[in-house]
């Protein structure tokens, strides 16, 4: 099987395509990113780096069976600016839409986040298959929302969740490293911020929701219980303050961040810590990717 992906990341589908046992003849990354880069070589040397997506022409590749990619989602994002097809970066999705023709793979798959309705939409009629939603919860302890485009059959499950009997971690204890102290008192946060856990439908348990005022408390200045379920990790925020007995906390270390991923431990080691906790951030959750893959036919 030959892969091409695009804005590859620290290649998480490799990740789960390996996991599978599924046999990869080439796997052509386009990454622009030099630690995600690094990364990658690290830990798959054979993986082919094609450079950026917007230099990529299809002509240059052999026959492509399984076309992967998630775009920059910032001009998606219902969290975000919201400038749609607009945003610069969000245009990228149509280098996806341009490749997809170029190299007709017999399976593609797209991803991106929860988005408007009427954009996702468009995105349904212009891949010309129709959008599935998958929480990564059902699959780990971390809340990950996203949207998924492919033409891989998804198997669904007859229980509460849609696709997984169960997750094989519930909550962010599961991936706690017990030898990490909770060594920062509570009163550093509560001293601003009243004490008052609260349970959102997600399952977050958040020991400060509110300020003294009543507005919400900035994300970064939260505190989550590590009873409950984790937050997204973001680019720009994954070492997130977490606590046992809500008199300490610490921050979520990176291998438990890689551990609620899905992705094996140290895999981003070797490149400095904000770059190893961007590409966590903007990775996929290995075991979605995999539930997706599983019934690929080579």
């Amino acid at each position: 099987m030959n892969v091409l992906s695009l804005f590859d990341g620290m290649s998480c589908g490799q990740i789960a395509l390996d996991k599978l046992g599924i046999k990869v003849d080439n796997y052509f990354a386009s990454e622009i990113d030099k630690s995600a880069i690094q990364t990658t070589q690290k830990n798959y040397p054979n993986t082919i780096q094609v450079g950026g997506v917007v230099e990529l022409k299809g002509v240059d590749l052999p026959k492509i069976d399984l076309l992967i990619g998630g775009s920059p989602c910032q001009g998606f994002s219902i969290a975000g600016r919201k400038l749609n097809f607009q945003d610069p970066k969000s245009k990228l999705f149509f280098e996806f839409v341009r490749l997809l023709k170029e190299t007709k793979p017999k399976y593609f798959l797209l991803e991106n986040v929860r988005m408007p309705e009427e954009i996702a939409n468009a995105i349904d009629d212009i891949l010309g298959v129709k959008r599935i939603f998958i929480n990564s919860v059902e699959f780990t302890g971390l809340i990950r929302k996203r949207y998924y485009w492919t033409n891989i059959p998804v198997d669904k499950v007859k229980s509460k969740l849609k696709y997984s009997p169960s997750p094989s971690i519930k909550t962010i204890g599961g991936v706690i490293d017990n030898s990490v102290p909770y060594d920062k008192p509570m009163s550093f946060f509560l001293d601003r911020t009243p004490y008052k856990p609260s349970e959102s439908s997600d399952g977050i348990i958040t020991i400060n929701p509110k300020k003294n005022d009543g507005s919400q408390t900035w994300q970064r200045g939260r505190v989550y219980d590590v009873k409950g379920r984790c937050p997204t990790i973001c680019a720009s925020l994954f070492d997130l303050n977490i606590t046992e007995d809500h008199r300490n906390y610490r921050k979520l270390t990176i291998n438990e961040c890689e551990k609620l991923q899905g992705v094996p431990k140290d895999y981003t080691l070797g490149v400095p810590k904000g770059d190893r906790g961007k590409m966590l951030g903007n990775g996929w959750t290995v075991d979605v990717i995999k539930h997706i893959f599983k019934n690929l036919k080579q």
